[in-house]
């Protein structure tokens, strides 16, 4: 019998969770690898920026399988997406585990790299499109958990190698398990369902009937599956009347506000990547033997420790997110993660003792406000603030913006630490808190919303008649939305402001109000 309602529901966060741990586990992975002995004398004992290009190709690989989904993502659909993504995955980690040269090694990340890039990019929008809106915000935040998770489990497992002694398992084996995470995503697909919204975009309807009925455990003639669909469909209609869509489209304003909508969506990567994070989660075991002069195995086990803690904090914002919104996070973390930054290189500047124990503490303090803020936000937003028409293109832009950031700074860490030591961490202390106004300005809230409502709220406040602020437009698209879902229609927009608006629109059909 398939899968339906919350059974259903479960099985897409486990499959988007299980792809999402496997892009855990390739961030993590090398962290605990690099000091490795048998990896070292493998590879001709290589200096630091041979170790920042072996770990940043797999970034090159994760930029252009973003890039890939912005070509093709919407011609294979969510579930080949992803299959797709799990196969290059496959290929590229067996390339890693058996390679006994740097070439090998480097075309190896870069085939895995491109399976990472193309999931990033479409499984928050798989997972996006067939959750209800007052659960998207924990769902997506479940699936950078189990990111977390998939670091954290690299971290054991390269400790647990340590006590294998001269062997190339102690390497190999954690390069080749990426390969069974891939073929577990696989397995369950299945049993999933398209996105209903990717079948109206496709035109198939009654697929999309079936499915919306599946996801709400409703029959399909009922009249609230009836509605949903109706929403969809006239919203993706209204948007597929303008024709193919082009570039300039991309860079266009107007009713839609493309540009800024694509804009919004990928500032929250470029807020993730340049805050530090992965300064922390590729060379953690390396920072802390580096920058510290912990023994490599004490490292593997503080590593261990703090990415258990992030896990915690993320599966704090999962139940936090939905209830304060995308932005009032945003804010919270920008300066939680800004101070900790400061007071990490305050630490290591002093270079004393108590100071150093200052500076792990702080490390351990960032995961705080990175967890429950950048942490899912930035995977979580693309999807809900771009409208449906550029929806996978928007999310591609941000994860290649994603990629290419992560590339700069994985590239450059090895280095910075080696050559400016804790000078380095000043850039991330100041960067932090320099997202803040950038986020209280610019940054709309997307909390609450269905994603037609998120399209129906650019449209109310630019064709409003007096400035209107997008929280009014919030509360007005929400209303329009359930006018439509009853099956009326709204022939009217002029407005001077909320009160003035509600009184003013008229609605006509079922749903008249």
């Amino acid at each position: 019998m398939p899968l339906r309602g919350h059974a259903l529901t479960v099985g897409i966060t486990a499959t988007c969770g299980f792809s999402f741990m496997l892009f855990g586990w390739d961030q993590g992975v090398f962290g605990g690898i690099l000091n490795n002995q048998t990896f070292e004398k493998q590879f001709d004992y290589p200096n630091a920026l041979i170790q920042g290009q072996i770990v940043s190709t797999y970034d090159i690989g994760c930029i252009l399988g973003a890039v890939m989904s912005l070509y093709f993502g919407d011609h294979l659909g969510r579930r080949r997406s992803v299959a797709m993504s799990s196969m290059w995955v496959i290929l590229g980690g067996a390339i890693q585990a058996s390679a006994f040269s740097l070439p090998q090694m480097i075309i190896g990340r870069i085939i895995a790299g491109l399976g990472i890039g193309q999931s990033t990019a479409v499984v928050p929008m798989w997972q996006a499109e067939t959750s209800k809106p007052e659960h998207r915000g924990k769902l997506v935040a479940l699936q950078l958990v189990m990111v977390i998770f998939g670091i954290s489990l690299t971290n054991w497992i390269n400790l647990a190698m340590t006590y294998v002694l001269d062997n190339e398992v102690t390497w190999r084996f954690p390069l080749a398990m990426q390969c069974f995470w891939a073929v577990v995503t696989i397995s369950l697909l299945p049993f999933m369902v398209e996105s209903p919204r990717w079948l109206c975009y496709r035109e198939r309807h009654a697929e999309a009937r079936t499915v919306l009925a599946r996801l709400a455990n409703l029959d399909e003639d009922d009249q609230q599956v009836a509605g949903e669909l109706k929403i969809i469909s006239e919203t993706i209609a209204a948007e597929k009347a303008g024709g193919k869509i082009a570039w300039s489209e991309v860079f266009s304003g107007g009713e839609q506000q493309n540009f800024r909508r694509i804009v919004l969506g990928a500032g929250t990567s470029i807020f993730q990547q340049m805050g530090g994070i992965n300064v922390v989660v590729y060379y953690f075991p390396v920072i802390l033997t580096e920058s510290f002069g912990f023994s490599p195995r004490l490292a593997l086990i503080l590593s261990g420790v703090d990415f258990i803690s992030l896990m915690f904090w993320g599966s704090c914002a999962s139940l936090l997110i939905d209830r304060f919104g995308r932005k009032p996070l945003m804010l919270f973390g920008a300066i939680g993660c800004g101070i900790c930054f400061t007071l990490v290189t305050v630490g290591l500047a002093l270079g004393t003792k108590p100071t150093l124990a200052m500076s792990v503490s702080f490390i351990f303090g960032y995961h705080l406000f990175y967890g429950v803020s950048f942490l899912c936000i930035p995977f979580l937003y693309p999807s809900e603030i771009n409208s449906s028409r550029m929806r996978s293109i928007g999310n591609s832009i941000a994860m290649v913006t994603n990629w290419l950031f992560v590339y700069v700074v994985v590239l450059i860490t090895p280095s910075a630490i080696t050559n400016i030591a804790w000078r380095f961490y000043i850039i991330f202390a100041v960067l932090n808190f320099a997202w803040f106004p950038i986020i209280y300005f610019f940054y709309i809230e997307t909390k609450g919303l269905s994603l037609e409502e998120v399209d129906l709220m650019f449209k109310i406040r630019y064709h409003s008649t007096t400035k209107m602020s997008y929280e009014e437009a919030a509360v007005l698209a929400k209303e329009e939305a359930n006018v439509m879902r009853q099956g009326g229609s709204v022939v009217a927009t002029e407005t001077k402001g909320t009160k003035d608006f509600v009184e003013r629109r008229e609605y006509v059909g079922d749903g008249r109000m």
